[in-house]
């Protein structure tokens, strides 16, 4: 065998739903051996054009952990379907019908948009809202949209304008944008070019489809999921801290395509959903059994703060380690129909939730990270966590009592 050792990915495709294609470029004839990280043995395929032969014998440690030797100049990655909706799979049962529509009418009788006072683009859009006095601009430097604020103070919507977030903050308003569009079509094509620019910036397929923005801004089709750092270099490389708002984005992308009746939009948010949550689980959720981490990290670690290139932070940008349900909460948060598959292993969610909840005691003002806590209970334990949630004094701002308990009663 031939070893190649600077070989080049040339071509990385997302032809079909849930199947992404690697094919190498190499210089000389012979077998190309090449180190696959964990989700790539997980997700290579023997079928379908797969003709690769993996070496479980030749590894090689890393910080996303071990690297397995591949023989193939053509990689097939298959995963299993997600399914993109706008409900609960499972359904809510109709004795709770009362309680869910009790909760929603007294949310929306203390809306008051005049009592917003943020006009940050990622505040904003997990409220919802239209980003009043902080539009969106096209800037040409970096070919993509900045806000106004962005545009002239770096520091400016977590850094908006130098790109940093740019999935998750634009996840928000498409989610939004995506249900509005669903219930009134008629605005929806009103505002439809304004919605594509929005999936376009961080979620184009290639300079093919539109030469106005890069090909994917945010996802890293090697590593198979996104970075969320922009322009700002950092001696541990790129980061991404929140694996669910990433999940969210292409998930909002995903619900665009459904509402636009874009198949191959809707296929592709699918697809990127998907590869979000199988990397979301096998980086960021650090279980007690069969995890890639050193037994140090994973004894006093059950969630990743920030998922660096080099390395693994408890901590997050904006809390210190010891705050479990900082942690916990945004990795879940917003909690929608997608969360489901995400912590479809209830086993882990109740590790997680017991490794969080000592943290929770005596303490004031996070009623909020409670209900992300509670919400991953119900999991497991529903009727604890309902009980637990009705006695909730308060939710996170991109959160609801109404949606607790429609999250609660669907399980």
């Amino acid at each position: 065998m031939e070893l190649l050792l600077l070989p080049c990915l040339w071509g990385c495709t997302l032809k079909k739903p849930f199947r992404l294609v690697y094919k190498w470029q190499k210089r000389r004839s012979g077998d190309l051996l090449m180190l696959a990280h964990p989700l790539h043995v997980k997700l290579l395929s023997y079928k379908n054009g797969g003709d690769v032969t993996v070496l479980n014998d030749l590894k090689y440690k890393s910080v996303d952990g071990d690297l397995v030797g591949v023989v193939g100049s053509s990689w097939v990655l298959e995963t299993d379907p997600v399914p993109v909706t706008w409900h609960s799979t499972r359904g809510i049962k109709e004795e709770s019908y009362a309680e869910i529509v009790s909760a929603l009418s007294k949310d929306v009788k203390e809306l008051n948009s005049s009592a917003i006072t943020t006009n940050s683009s990622y505040f904003m859009g997990s409220l919802l809202e239209g980003l009043q006095g902080n539009g969106f601009l096209y800037e040409r430097k970096w070919f993509g949209l900045v806000t106004e604020q962005g545009s002239t103070d770096s520091t400016a919507d977590f850094g908006f304008g130098i790109y940093n977030d740019h999935h998750y903050h634009l996840g928000y308003f498409l989610y939004g944008i995506a249900v509005l569009a669903k219930i009134d079509p008629a605005w929806g094509q009103k505002y439809k070019p304004q919605a594509y620019s929005l999936v376009t910036d961080f979620m184009n397929l290639g300079q093919r489809y539109n030469t106005d923005y890069p090909r994917l801004r945010c996802f890293d089709p090697y590593k198979l999921h996104s970075w969320a750092a922009g322009l700002t270099e950092f001696e541990n490389g790129r980061n991404q801290e929140s694996s669910s708002e990433a999940v969210n984005a292409y998930y909002s992308a995903a619900l665009i395509g459904l509402a636009y009746g874009d198949t191959d939009l809707a296929a592709t948010g699918s697809t990127l959903t998907a590869l979000e949550i199988h990397a979301a689980q096998t980086w960021w959720h650090v279980k007690a059994e069969d995890n890639l981490y050193d037994e140090d990290f994973a004894k006093d670690n059950r969630i990743v703060g920030i998922l660096w290139a080099n390395k693994r932070d408890s901590k997050l940008w904006w809390a210190p380690a010891e705050c479990r349900e900082c942690r916990l909460s945004i990795q879940v948060l917003p909690l929608l129909p997608i969360t489901e598959p995400l912590f479809s292993d209830a086993v882990y969610a109740k590790e997680l939730v017991e490794w969080t909840l000592p943290s929770l005691k005596n303490k004031t003002n996070v009623e909020g990270w409670k209900g992300f806590t509670y919400a991953l209970q119900g999991i497991y334990d529903k009727g604890t966590a309902l009980e637990n949630i009705r006695m909730l004094k308060g939710v996170d701002d991109g959160n609801s009592f109404s949606n607790l308990l429609w999250w609660i009663h669907s399980r």
